[in-house]
């Protein structure tokens, strides 16, 4: 018969109780990455949608009064690109004043408003991301520890056996070695995950900032 003692399921059920917590512990943080990595895809996919929808609805009207109408009234109803767009209106039209003067200072403080709103939405895109950057470095130093454990223990067990062979020795190093594969199964993804993300995050950061540029050109020029 075939022997299946060196089995993945057995080697994880034989393993000692501190390598089983670091695998407990490398399997949570696992799921939690993945969770992140998913519900932060979606965000950014909606993100990423909202900029170039909003961008064609803003190409095509002639009017930023208009437009700024066209918007929800409640600030936490509107999308990114909407309340970029609404705070920074709402500043430039706050004062009734139309000298020159009054214009230009309603333009700076429109062009700090939309600035301030962008900086709120790229924080909260990047949200989570510090915590799948720190799975991602932390993962194989855990899995490590738990190998280093195990071998330590597998040596000491060796103490008591008078002839050392690899069907002895075998056994306990594979299942200190099941941690390690552990903390890479944690940290592989993790760690692709993050720099695509992050990567995003910044390309969606720079189309704001593009978008803020433009309407303070059109601002300034309403002067």
């Amino acid at each position: 018969m075939e022997d299946n003692s060196l089995s993945l399921i057995n080697l994880i059920f034989s393993a000692g109780l501190v390598v089983q917590v670091v695998m407990i512990v490398l399997v949570l943080m696992s799921i939690y990455s993945w969770t992140v990595i998913m519900s932060k895809k979606k965000v950014l996919m909606d993100a990423t949608t909202d900029i170039k929808d909003f961008h064609q609805k803003f190409e095509r009207e002639s009017k930023l009064s208009d437009l700024y109408k066209g918007l929800p009234p409640l600030a936490s109803d509107r999308t990114a690109m909407e309340d970029i767009l609404g705070s920074g209106y709402k500043e430039f039209t706050h004062s009734k004043s139309t000298s020159n003067q009054s214009l230009i200072m309603n333009s700076e403080r429109a062009y700090r408003s939309m600035n301030t709103t962008a900086s709120n939405e790229i924080d909260r895109l990047d949200s989570s991301l510090s915590v799948l950057a720190m799975i991602a470095s932390s993962s194989p130093y855990i899995g490590l520890f738990g190998t280093v454990w195990g071998i330590m223990h597998s040596f000491i067990g060796l103490a008591s056996v008078k002839q050392a062979t690899i069907a002895v020795v075998a056994p306990g190093i594979a299942e200190a070695l099941i941690a390690t594969a552990f903390g890479l199964f944690a940290a592989i993804p993790a760690t692709i995950a993050y720099n695509r993300l992050v990567s995003q995050v910044e390309d969606i950061g720079n189309k704001y900032t593009a978008f803020i540029e433009e309407l303070f050109v059109i601002l300034q020029r309403q002067q």
